[in-house]
């Protein structure tokens, strides 16, 4: 997967943070940031460009227990709230953005 991103940089901290991944590739200053698993498996791609809404959508799980605290994380990492969390019959989920404005969910299901 593979985000545009006029700040390349800041992007791949924010995801980087989120996910725990590491800095495995960059090439011509921040036209081009590789974030792999601790493994050194290739995961996201951050390449300088213009950031189109609504292009990518993420979901990222968590156990219930640690929705709250994860929600807690992932706004101090940079992350905002697009809509109020909501609890459904399948489990939590609140709408975010990341820095450059796309969108993803954070879910916890039951």
């Amino acid at each position: 997967m593979t985000f545009d991103s006029p700040t390349p940089d800041d992007l791949a901290a924010f995801w980087t943070s989120v996910l725990g991944m590491v800095e495995t590739e960059r090439e011509d200053g921040d036209r081009w940031v590789v974030l792999s698993a601790a493994d050194g498996t290739r995961r996201i791609g951050i390449q300088r460009g213009t950031t189109t809404v609504g292009s990518v959508h993420l979901d990222l799980t968590c156990d219930s227990g640690e929705f709250a605290a994860e929600l807690a994380r992932l706004v101090d990492l940079g992350a905002v709230v697009a809509s109020p969390p909501r609890h459904e019959p399948y489990g939590s989920i609140v709408n975010l953005t990341d820095p450059d404005g796309n969108r993803f969910d954070l879910c916890a299901y039951r």
